[in-house]
């Protein structure tokens, strides 16, 4: 999931010819899946080092220079490109969100939220509770962004109910991606609106309907099977650096806090909806709250007053917690941008478009279609956003004739594939992997099959959907 998503031109996305033959395309995608695992889970390389040699050799394998030609094209110049997009991107993010986190954290606002959730929730509720909180902050928010900000309230959740971190973040997880994949105005669902000429009111009805199973199933109720599986406690990341019995900011101020960004990213998306002119001084001023790397400044600067100084720290001791929020996300940061150049390599490649077409030639239902297309780009290519984008496009010449509420379900279809099993070529798999502290046999074993859960229950309940629209 690609947090570079934030505003994306309503026109059909340009498809990247296949550069080989289908066999040399999906054997180089194969070995350079196979060697990344060999080398982490074997010889024990960073990731970072494995994504880069995962990178080098599928392109080379695909019959790509990996030196750039004259034209300046080549593996490493793909790979540099979507390794500098990702980190421009997702690393600011990142960054800012892990500011923002430790300040959350050290002011004693996650414990204050904690303390809220605790209170009134038994254990047995807690998985739903976060699923609920995941769903509202992933609603105008990029999974990076709103990951971040809840990894501090995921891990002290976990401690203080005494569960596996599994058991209460993937509930919060299901909920983040449930609104990545199906609800507008998230970025994914309203690009796929615009491809297809879909009514957002109907849309937006229709996903919710969908997303509140989906979550559901692939949330609380998986969550507490994939706890069982994978017992993790939670790591001390986001520790809070201070006295027990200090002084904290209010659960309101604190909320507060936290919602800001959703706030100014929600209205943003909303006034993009609602308001044509885009020279309106109104909606300008909106564009530029919105963006998601101004309305996480803000967040953060707002935050050193109401969760800093509301804490009883000073100038000194703010800076110290801003600055200590950094080496610890040093490494995520490289893990992230790198997978995004391997994604980027494998787009070059042309392998989606491959396999899209391979699909499109095939003789079944139109929200099997686009659900299908969505899955296999996002298993050749590792991002749900290029996945949306060319199913989306392929799909256009396929809904003329369709009422309003049967388009409506191929964009959540087409949501719905785009979430399929995110396995290494995901940077968002890497982010959980890191972030969570597992191994890459549990992260396949909790993230990728609550995401494939998720993917394969919105495909479900959008057919059941089509049965009575």
């Amino acid at each position: 999931m690609s947090a570079l998503s934030a505003v994306l031109p309503l026109a059909a996305a340009p498809l990247v010819e296949p550069v080989a033959s289908g066999a040399q395309l999906i054997t180089a995608a194969l070995v350079a899946i196979a060697l990344i695992v060999v080398l982490i889970t074997v010889a024990k390389v960073h990731p970072f080092l494995a994504l880069t040699f995962g990178a080098i050799t599928v392109g080379a394998l695909a019959g790509q220079n990996v030196l750039p030609d004259a034209d300046g094209l080549g593996v490493l110049t793909s790979f540099g490109s979507g390794f500098g997009a990702t980190a421009s991107g997702v690393g600011i993010l990142i960054g800012l969100g892990a500011m923002f986190a430790k300040l959350l954290a050290d002011s004693g606002g996650a414990d204050q939220i904690v303390d809220t959730i605790v209170g009134h929730a038994s254990p047995r509720t807690l998985p739903w509770a976060m699923a609920l909180v995941g769903a509202i902050i992933g609603l105008p928010m990029f999974f990076e962004i709103g990951l971040v900000l809840l990894m501090p309230v995921i891990y002290l959740v976990a401690r203080r109910a005494q569960v596996s971190l599994i058991t209460v973040g993937i509930p919060a997880l299901a909920g983040l991606s449930a609104m990545h994949g199906l609800v507008p105005p998230h970025p994914g669902p309203l690009t796929a609106i615009g491809y297809l000429g879909a009514d957002l009111g109907v849309t937006l009805a229709m996903g919710v309907l969908v997303a509140i199973p989906t979550v559901i199933v692939s949330g609380p109720l998986f969550g507490r099977i994939a706890g069982r599986w994978v017992d993790v406690p939670a790591p001390h990341t986001f520790d809070a650096d201070r006295e027990a019995d200090a002084q904290r900011p209010s659960f309101a101020v604190t909320m507060f806090s936290v919602l800001l960004p959703v706030v100014l990213m929600l209205g943003k998306a909303l006034v993009d909806i609602f308001i044509d002119d885009s020279t309106q001084t109104f909606r300008q001023v909106f564009d530029l709250l919105g963006t998601p790397l101004v309305a996480l400044l803000i967040a953060v600067v707002v935050a050193m007053f109401t969760l800093g100084r509301g804490a009883g720290m000073d100038r000194a001791r703010v800076s110290k917690t801003l600055e200590g929020s950094l080496p610890a996300i040093a490494g995520i940061i490289l893990i992230v941008a790198a997978g995004g150049g391997f994604k980027q390599v494998l787009v070059d490649t042309g392998i989606g478009t491959l396999l899209a077409d391979w699909a499109a030639d095939k003789n079944i239902s139109v929200l099997l279609l686009a659900w299908v297309l969505a899955v296999l780009i996002r298993l050749a290519t590792g991002s749900a956003t290029v996945a949306t984008i060319t199913a989306s496009s392929l799909m256009i010449g396929l809904v003329d004739g369709l009422s309003t509420g049967e388009t409506s379900l191929v964009v959540l279809a087409v949501g719905a594939g785009s979430v399929f099993f995110s396995h290494v070529n995901d940077a968002g798999f890497w982010l959980v992997k890191e972030y969570f502290g597992l191994s890459v046999g549990q992260t396949l074993k909790t993230w990728s099959l609550m995401e494939t859960i998720l993917s394969v229950t919105g495909l479900v309940f959008v057919l059941l959907l089509g049965i009575v629209v």
